[in-house]
């Protein structure tokens, strides 16, 4: 899909925490995003993550508008979130063996390059290297 992106936890919290060395970059860009109406793309599982990261990096109030806020955005045509079922977790296991030369993907990461493959998503919005 070309007008899509998949945003991972590294995404959301660089775009909420200001704190973030790249937060100013990550804001423009997804500025544009929401500009051209590029439809995003997360997973639960990346929620859980963010979820986590904002209560352990932000004050409790910014991290409770922080979640609420993107939680909100969910009900919205221009965001799609991705619920991690069992066939999807079973392909993310068959990455894992696949990758055994490869432990710093994290489980997370490997359930969201299922999703990625899923939907033919190209882009994606990650600090990662892989």
């Amino acid at each position: 899909m070309t007008n899509a992106v998949f945003i991972d936890t590294w995404g959301w919290l660089t775009l909420n925490d200001a704190g973030e060395r790249r937060h100013q970059e990550v804001a423009d860009l997804y500025r544009t995003l929401i500009a051209q109406n590029t439809l995003c793309y997360t997973t639960s599982f990346v929620l859980d993550e963010t979820f986590t990261l904002f209560f352990k990096r932000l004050n409790s109030y910014q991290a409770q508008q922080a979640m609420l806020q993107l939680s909100a955005a969910f009900s919205t045509d221009s965001f799609q979130l991705i619920h991690i079922d069992e066939l999807r977790f079973a392909q993310a296991q068959t990455l894992r063996l696949k990758y055994l030369d490869k432990p710093q993907i994290s489980f997370t990461d490997l359930t969201s390059m299922v999703i990625m493959q899923e939907f033919n998503l190209q882009r994606v919005l990650t600090e990662d290297a892989h």
